[in-house]
């Protein structure tokens, strides 16, 4: 399972009845919520071994499984 795959698997745990493929804007729209956001958050730290940090949680990096995608894989660089 590739990382975009493994995102789209978290994304629709946490919210089953949004459309992750398409949407670009789940944080400014509010399908993606602080709450849901603070679980995605942990979750991609156990799936892919990686912190983000406060200042990242912003909604460009969690608008679209693209964007969570780019994230990750800045923070493995990081790391």
């Amino acid at each position: 399972m590739n990382a975009m795959e493994k995102v789209m698997e978290l994304l629709e745990e946490i919210i089953p009845d949004a459309d992750f493929r398409e949407n670009t804007a789940l944080v400014d729209e509010g399908i993606l919520t602080s709450f849901e956001l603070v679980q995605l958050v942990t979750r991609i730290g156990e799936e892919f071994d990686v912190s983000i940090l406060p200042e990242q949680i912003i909604p460009e990096n969690f608008n679209s499984a693209e964007s969570i995608c780019r994230l990750i894989q800045e923070r493995k660089e990081d790391n």
